[in-house]
């Protein structure tokens, strides 16, 4: 059996009443810590946290699924944590992301808006002699290897 599979459906079980929460992660590490990364669409709150940890814990131990010892760790996704999915992307409409493409260039921009494939963000360009423009770029998901959300502290 899949322990990330069995791990995801428990969650999501969990979290079937509560439609603002979605499954960020699911990764059951080497070193025995199984991480679960959960989030809202108003963020998530500890309470949502602590009962989603003891679901999966209590299932887990029930159903005996790991055998070896292991550490539940049950969160919110951390500020550096890069966007994975269109909810993420959804959640931070208005803030500066920065972006990795698969070419290996960087791109930094407002994030504007989304479609179903595609994120729009507000970019500067600068061409040499000329005032810098904001401009709004339409850029493929499957042309983004990582995106990160830009925390000013102005």
């Amino acid at each position: 059996m899949n322990i990330e599979k069995k791990v995801r459906e428990l969650v999501e079980e969990k979290i079937a009443e509560k439609p603002n929460l979605f499954i960020v992660d699911v990764k059951m590490h080497t070193n025995g810590k199984l991480m679960i990364l959960v989030d809202g669409d108003n963020g998530i709150g500890i309470d949502d946290v602590a009962a989603i940890s003891r679901h999966v814990g209590f299932h887990l131990e029930e159903e005996n699924v790991i055998e070896t010892a292991y550490n539940l760790e049950v969160s919110s996704p951390g500020i550096d944590t890069p966007l994975t999915s269109l909810r993420q992307y959804l959640k931070n409409i208005g803030r500066n992301l920065a972006i990795k493409m698969a070419d290996g260039t960087k791109r930094e921009g407002k994030l504007s808006g989304i479609t179903e494939d595609a994120i729009i963000i507000e970019e500067k360009t600068k061409e040499k002699g000329k005032r810098a423009e904001i401009v709004e770029a339409v850029i493929p998901i499957s042309k983004i290897t990582e995106t990160k959300v830009l925390i000013s502290f102005k």
